[in-house]
């Protein structure tokens, strides 16, 4: 485990959130450059993608290798390393950020030794912003009660979207339902939300699981239930998206038949118009020859009269069709 020395480890200047956990002052912010305090938990949460964030990972004597790689964002599958009373985990979060789509979930890293949190992630977190407030609100007792709060916190907010998911698969069988078809991309992209968060969270629920089976001193009874008890969440928001893809398939496959048959009714009445107009096109066709003989052909009105025996025509068959239950 690496050791806390206050004469080189430092705040770090560009930390997002940093303070002391518990005590008998409850929270406290760190002053940024300031040292750390040997006597207190601590949580120093960072933006690997700022310089001087990312330069202060790779030097503090507080990190080992493998961690500074994992919080340095070089390693982006989910990770659960224990070693000794040290744990190095990385988790995600729903991407709630503008320009960018939720089922890119965002990855939160996160080092625990006893007494020190060091987490990092390239882009913001409502989770984060949720723990930090939880913490100022009503603080957190040990480093445990902390790890439990970001994992019940990643987990509502995956749970918000899955509902989202819901409500929106809803509102497609409902039109599917009134025979109205959606618009173009939308069930693709519900379809695509699905699949992408259900790939990262099965991982993410056996790595929870896991967490509250590990033996570290720290990790008291209460918090491995609670632990079990988030899994169990996330067991539930997975087969709920299990649900949600099956039901999607079957909404693709009601899209497809209501395609299709107004594919064939449209092809349908062209058909059928076309059958209409076709003893026209013969009779026309006939009379258009230019040879002699032809009847009426001295008489002004013989022009008005085929055309009167055409739509006559063209009725007489449309009603034989109609009898006929052609439409």
């Amino acid at each position: 485990m690496c050791k806390r020395n206050t004469q080189m480890d430092r705040v770090p200047s560009e930390v997002i959130y940093g303070l002391t956990l518990g005590g008998q002052h409850g929270m406290t912010p760190l002053v940024a450059g300031g040292e750390l305090p040997s006597s207190q938990l601590c949580w120093l949460h960072l933006d690997y993608g700022n310089p001087e964030a990312a330069r202060w990972l790779l030097q503090t004597p507080l990190l080992n290798e493998v961690a500074k790689e994992s919080l340095l964002g070089q390693s982006n599958r989910p990770k659960l390393i224990r070693v000794g009373e040290t744990v190095l985990l990385i988790l995600r979060g729903i991407n709630h950020n503008s320009l960018h789509r939720p089922e890119e979930m965002v990855a939160v890293r996160i080092f625990i030794t006893p007494e020190l949190i060091i987490s990092s992630r390239r882009r913001p977190l409502l989770s984060e912003q949720d723990v930090f407030n939880q913490l100022m609100t009503v603080g957190a007792d040990s480093i445990a009660d902390w790890l439990v709060e970001i994992c019940d916190a990643l987990t509502d907010r995956v749970g918000e979207f899955v509902e989202e998911l819901h409500d929106q698969i809803l509102d497609l069988e409902e039109q599917v339902l009134l025979r109205d078809l959606p618009a173009n991309g939308q069930l693709a992209r519900i379809r695509k939300q699905l699949i992408m968060v259900r790939r990262y969270l099965y991982p993410q629920r056996d790595l929870v699981a896991r967490l509250a089976n590990e033996k570290v001193s720290w990790l008291d009874e209460d918090d491995r239930r609670r632990l079990h008890d988030i899994a169990e969440r996330l067991r539930r928001w997975l087969d709920d998206l299990d649900a949600g893809v099956a039901r999607t398939a079957v909404l693709a496959d009601e899209i497809n038949n209501l395609m299709a048959e107004e594919t064939n009714r449209r092809a349908y009445q062209m058909s059928v118009m076309a059958l209409l107009f076709l003893p026209a096109s013969f009779l026309t066709g006939l009379f258009g020859i230019n040879l002699g003989g032809m009847p009426g052909a001295d008489n002004p009105a013989a022009f008005w009269l085929f055309c009167g025996a055409l739509v006559v025509l063209a009725m007489g068959l449309a009603i034989w069709l109609k009898r006929q239950r052609w439409w």
